[in-house]
């Protein structure tokens, strides 16, 4: 009899655990999908890894940026012209965009998140928060960041 009741209580106590993980996820707002490859580019760029943010654009990102000049320029302003070693960095909660295009004449996006950043160095001018807005699109089966030239 104690064989059966085991069994009877396994079940339930394994869904009542997955439940309370996936609470957990909720509520720590761990992020996924377009707020992790936000978060990961930044985390590349604060350590200056370059190399490794510029990886996470997507191709009309990387068009307009080939990775040397990317690395080089991105290199110069912040960590060589500003006097930066590092910065920290908030991300903000990604919003759905439909019809988004990154430019006046660019592919237009049938589903973008537009994900806020907010990024505060420390440097030779003063301590300074610098706001941006990624945009990242699923392309391929992987989240990619475009930035805004819509001007």
């Amino acid at each position: 009899m104690r064989k059966r009741r085991n069994k009877k209580l396994f079940l339930p106590l394994v869904i009542t655990v997955i439940i309370i993980g996936i609470v957990l996820l909720v509520i720590l707002n761990i992020p996924s999908g377009p707020e992790k490859v936000v978060r990961d580019f930044y985390t590349y760029e604060a350590e200056g890894s370059f190399d490794q943010s510029w990886t996470l654009f997507h191709p009309d990102m990387k068009i307009r940026f080939p990775k040397a000049t990317y690395i080089q320029t991105r290199s110069h302003v912040f960590m060589q012209h500003m006097n930066v070693e590092t910065f920290s960095f908030e991300i903000g909660k990604g919003k759905k965009k439909k019809g988004w295009r990154m430019n006046k004449d660019g592919e237009v996006f049938a589903e973008a998140y537009e994900v806020p950043v907010d990024v505060t160095f420390h440097s030779q001018f003063g301590i300074f928060t610098m706001q941006q807005n990624c945009y990242v699109v699923k392309e391929k089966g992987e989240w990619l960041i475009l930035w805004d030239y819509r001007f």
